[in-house]
């Protein structure tokens, strides 16, 4: 049970219901986030943006998510995630690897293993060392970069979100949740 209740997009405020009436895929993360109802929608569209619009590879994507949940004991978003990255070319090998902090393990290439250090290192310290961030920069672009700190910023956020107010589990829903996504931003352009 959560520690605040979810919000009821039937009887939520008009921006809001309007919002959910949007959303082919109304999951409970959604329903607590509603909560902070002017920042819902400018929330639901960087997470749609992160999962459908970034030049960042999936298979990157999700490494990087679950990585930035997994260091906040981020259950939610952890189980929603597993079968998106397995969809997305991760091995059960791969995840058992992130999931245990092997992340030079064999399984993983070079360059992901230059990747899976950046994105460790900035969680762990915020600021990277010169040596990971030029490493990180042979292989990917500024663009890659900068939307992988943002996909950290905004998973860790979802995250503390779902810990702190003991959102319930859900069953995953897979890749339809990056298909709605994939799908708003084609009904926006």
């Amino acid at each position: 049970m959560p520690r605040i209740p979810l919000v009821d997009p039937a009887t939520a405020p008009e921006a809001v219901r309007a919002t959910f009436a949007k959303l082919s895929v109304p999951l409970n993360i959604f329903k607590m986030m509603a909560h902070a109802s002017e920042s819902f929608r400018p929330l639901l569209r960087l997470g749609g943006s992160i999962l459908a619009k970034q030049q960042l590879d999936a298979k990157l994507r999700e490494y990087t998510i679950l990585l930035s949940v997994h260091s906040l004991r981020g259950r939610y978003e952890w189980v929603q995630h597993v079968p998106i990255a397995a969809d997305c070319g991760i091995t059960p090998q791969q995840i058992a690897a992130l999931e245990s902090g092997d992340l030079t393990a064999a399984c993983f290439d070079e360059k992901e293993k230059a990747y899976l250090a950046f994105v460790d290192q900035s969680i762990r310290e915020t600021r990277v060392g010169d040596a990971t961030f030029e490493a990180m920069l042979r292989h990917f672009s500024h663009r890659e970069l900068v939307e992988t700190l943002i996909t950290i910023g905004y998973y860790q956020m979802l995250a503390r979100l779902t810990e702190c107010t003991d959102l319930e589990l859900e069953a995953p829903t897979g890749m339809r949740v990056v298909k709605s996504a994939e799908n708003e931003g084609e009904q926006k352009s």
